[in-house]
């Protein structure tokens, strides 16, 4: 009787249900934002359980008491060869990792045995144990023996492989990181000679097949990877309890139970792959088949991603996914779209994905919208992009090189990220100099802190009289944005690349100047506003532009950087001016940045002086002149001042005066900001109390305020670091930001307590227990082993004093004792047997020392103990008086001292 085909939802479901009757404690799965700093995403089953393999109590918010025995199925991400995806049949950014995990409980025997039961017997995957093969790591006898004894794996069918293979993290002995490492053993499914040629034991060589799929991965960590000795020598420490993470590929393991030839054809990716086909027409087959693949692929990421919180952006976690989902977009281009069409394709995500991951139907409205905006706007300048590449590549033979600048420019103006043109280059047989790339980049952002960037720069030189036209008969742009958000304009000119146009198609992107704007430009470290420019064609046509930046120039002339999405826009059009939201934020992070200039000023002193500024929607940064680092008490003081203005709710008054009355006023002007004779001075009209005195705010400056401190809501300092001599750099937030960040850091000390068993409250006193506990049993362990070596002493491990090239030497073999009791053990040995010099070896270690009158006589510990290394397989060296070795084999080196004489 034939088995129905099981969906990869009983897959998963029946891996976890098997754990779960094995003891574990089923858990849901970790967003794909990384609960580990060190990472942007997500990128192993076992990444949230970093605590755990640490030490931490194995406790989980929502579940009462201890669970040792844990299971997940978790999405994951990484885009490391995104290039690759789609264009292979096994590369996916997006996998779910189906793992079980042991916090010092069970270890080797039933990880193994247990992972075997689950992939063979009948009421499970019931797979053909004649086609599955293991890899384990060349030292691991242990696991060897379960898998042939245990087991029953023919030997023929287990390979050993170094630690770049089966050693995780790999390289962990010899190069790091330093941390709980353990070997794995990994588990292989042979396809059959459909999938090649090749043999198991061609494996061995080749290390790569499409034959033999691994499936599982089985880690043990054991050890404790520390600091190598001085000579190099890996030291790997036993844990205190041993763990098991093992993870499953959920698609690799279904695309084996479906009987399919690779991840695409299994019901997750099949579904959207088919009507990917349908609406473009375009056959899954041949080399379009890529693109199909790239869309099904990458719009599971994207939606993920974006269900779990990641917003579209141009830095950090919003980069990468936007990066994915612009990829997508771009081979959708190549099938034929020319309309968004990926957010209608989320509903099969949903449908695939979403009662494993509930967070999937609740955002599916959201996630579809950010995806058709954003694929809206990328569509707008993908075709001229793409023309504009595809002329330039082009021009090139196949193995040359396209220009980096220009590869900048593709990125600047197009939104082209460098993954995406080297991997267009790459369909030309073209390589892209992307050092250049960086150099552009680099120049680019020297241009944009240049206080003459819109001046006499090369930049804008070819059109320099364009815009000295447009002063001479309109004058400077009116900015009204200090009242004024939205507000009505006449476009003047349109600058592009270097040239001035007279309309701008859909599309394309230029620099606009309006005779009267509402956006704020660029200056006193604070961002370009964003926005729209609306308008009304012929035809009573609408018309739209994103303004991206604005920007001014030395003749008074704001800058809109603008990319028209709709319509077409031309010289002498009347547009109206938006104003973003974000502006509001922006507003409260700048008046914060003038309270926090004050208060530092008045905690620290008067020789505080502003260094530099950011002033942006998500956070503000503030750089100023002082020798030290902020103690805690400074940071308090600096950080309650500023929470006072904000709930005194004190009015922000803006005047113009002439720059000397300013300045009599006790105005403090901000860095790197040149003043005219008229300047506007920002006050806070009310102070705040500190050490007798009463603290004020009084700033020249141009940019956009809130008009009462009140609107600030909250503000945090986040961070405080040097990043120059004598000038120190602090992060802060305000309002939502401030209050998002505490939230975050309240959730995070929450869970840091409940996995300490413990109370938010209690947690110093937790951990300072706990350190006085690791303190003793640090104590009473150097004590045991000190006991231990002179047990040993005392058991007659020591050698005869013998004659050696004229000195008395003594020699002992110890078993459990290292380090600094090695040293002491040898102490010792030297003053009980009254020789010249003595030599301690241990199951890694040796020592030797000498005398003060052996010295004198020619003795040299350090020479000797090389000799004695090297044939115990190590290397070592040290003063005439003492030195220290690490080895591989003990009796090996001690059986060299009659020699080394």
């Amino acid at each position: 009787m034939t088995r129905p085909t099981p969906s990869t939802a009983e897959i998963r479901e029946k891996f976890l249900q098997f754990f779960e009757s094995k003891g574990h404690l089923r858990l849901p799965s970790h967003s794909t934002l990384s609960p580990d700093p060190s990472t942007l995403f997500t990128v192993a089953g076992m990444q949230p359980f970093k605590p755990q393999f640490l030490g931490a109590a194995a406790r989980f918010p929502g579940y009462e008491g201890e669970h040792k025995r844990v299971t997940t199925a978790q999405k994951s991400l990484r885009v490391t060869d995104i290039e690759n995806v789609g264009r292979t049949r096994r590369h996916l950014s997006l996998f779910e990792m189906l793992g079980n995990f042991s916090f010092g409980d069970y270890f080797k025997r039933e990880a193994i045995t247990w992972a075997w039961e689950l992939l063979t017997a009948p009421q499970y995957f019931a797979l053909d144990k004649t086609k599955l093969h293991v890899t384990i790591y060349k030292d691991d006898q242990e696991a060897f023996e379960l898998w042939t004894q245990e087991v029953g794996l023919p030997e023929e069918r287990i390979l050993r492989f170094d630690a770049d293979e089966n050693f995780w993290p790999a390289d962990a002995p010899l190069k790091g990181p330093n941390g709980p490492c353990g070997p794995c053993s990994e588990i292989y499914y042979d396809r059959g000679p459909d999938f090649g040629s090749d043999s198991w034991e061609d494996y061995a060589q080749t290390r790569e097949s499409a034959r033999f799929l691994e499936i599982w991965n089985l880690v043990f960590p054991q050890y404790d990877r520390q600091e190598p000795r001085p000579d190099g020598t890996p030291v790997l420490a036993d844990l205190p309890f041993k763990n098991i993470d093992t993870g499953m590929g959920l698609e690799r393991i279904a695309s084996i139970l479906q009987d399919v030839p690779d991840f695409y054809g299994t019901d997750t990716f099949r579904p959207i792959i088919e009507r990917v086909a349908e609406l473009s027409g375009q056959a899954y087959q041949g080399e379009t088949s890529v693109s199909h693949r790239v869309i099904a692929e990458h719009l599971r990421s994207v939606s993920m991603c974006l269900a779990d919180g990641v917003t579209l952006s141009n830095t950090g976690r919003g980069y990468v996914v936007r990066k994915v989902l612009r990829r997508a977009s771009r081979h959708a281009y190549l099938l034929g779209f020319r309309e968004p069409v990926l957010h209608s394709l989320v509903a099969l995500v949903v449908a695939a994905m979403g009662e494993a991951y509930p967070e999937l139907k609740q955002n599916e409205a959201q996630v579809q919208g950010a995806i058709k905006a954003e694929e809206a706007r990328f569509l707008a300048t993908l075709e001229s992009g793409t023309q504009r590449l595809d002329a330039m590549l082009g021009k090139l033979e196949k193995g040359q090189t396209l220009n980096g600048a220009e590869a900048f420019m593709m990125s600047d103006t197009y939104g082209f990220p460098l993954d995406l043109t080297r991997e267009i280059a790459e369909e030309y047989g073209v390589s892209v100099d992307e050092a250049g790339f960086d150099k552009a980049l680099e120049e680019q952002q020297e241009r944009a802190r240049a206080a003459s960037r819109y001046g006499k720069s090369e930049l804008f030189g070819e059109v320099q009289d364009v815009l000295e036209n447009v002063v001479r008969e309109h004058g400077a742009t009116e900015f009204v944005g200090y009242e004024e958000l939205v507000t009505e304009g006449e476009v003047l000119a349109v600058v592009q690349g270097g040239e001035s146009l007279s309309k701008l198609p859909g599309g394309s992107e230029a620099q606009v100047v309006l005779s009267r704007t509402p956006f704020y430009a660029e200056g006193g470290g604070e961002v370009g506003d964003q926005g729209w420019l609306e308008w009304q064609g012929e035809g009573n046509s609408a018309g739209r532009a994103f303004v991206r930046d604005t920007r001014k120039t030395p003749q008074g002339l704001h800058l809109h950087d603008v990319i028209v999405e709709e319509g077409e826009l031309h010289v002498g059009a009347r547009v109206r001016g938006v104003v973003a939201p974000d502006r509001q934020a922006t507003e409260r992070h700048h008046t914060a940045t003038h309270l926090l200039h004050a208060a530092l000023r008045a905690v620290l002193g008067s020789g505080v002086r502003q260094a530099g500024s950011l002033v942006a929607p998500d956070r503000l940064r503030f750089d100023f002149s002082h020798g030290a680092a902020l103690t805690a008490e400074e940071l308090r003081e600096v950080e309650r001042l500023v929470n006072r203005w904000i709930q005194a709710d004190f009015p922000v008054t803006y005047a113009s005066m002439a720059i000397d009355q300013a300045r009599a006023a006790g105005a403090m002007a901000l860095f790197g900001e040149k003043y005219g004779d008229v300047v506007r001075v920002v006050s806070v009209e009310g102070g705040v109390p500190f050490a007798d005195t009463l603290v004020t705010s009084k700033e020249l400056c141009g940019g956009a305020h809130v008009t009462r401190t009140g609107e600030i809501g909250s503000f945090v300092l986040v961070s405080d670091e040097n990043v120059a001599a004598g000038v120190r750099r602090i992060e802060a937030l305000a309002g939502e930001a401030a209050s998002d960040y505490v939230r975050e850091q309240l959730r995070t000390l929450s869970s840091l307590a409940a996995g300490l068993n413990t109370s938010p409250q209690q947690l110093p006193e937790r951990l300072n227990g706990l350190q006085g506990q690791l303190k003793e049993l640090q104590s009473q362990v150097t004590t045991l082993k000190r006991q231990l070596a002179q047990a040993q002493m005392e058991g007659g491990s020591a050698q005869e004093v013998r004659e050696l090239g004229g000195f008395k030497v003594s020699s002992l073999r110890l078993s459990g004792v290292e380090g600094n009791e090695l040293r002491v053990a040898a102490d010792s040995l030297l003053d009980q047997s009254k020789a010249d010099l003595v030599v301690v070896a241990s199951d890694k270690g040796l020592v030797v020392k000498a005398t003060k009158s052996a010295v004198e006589r020619g003795a040299h510990a350090g020479q000797l103990i090389g000799k004695l290394a090297q044939a115990g397989g190590g290397k070592g060296g040290g003063r005439p008086d003492m030195a220290q070795a690490g080895i591989q084999d003990a009796q090996a080196a001690l059986r060299a001292l009659d020699s080394a004489f």
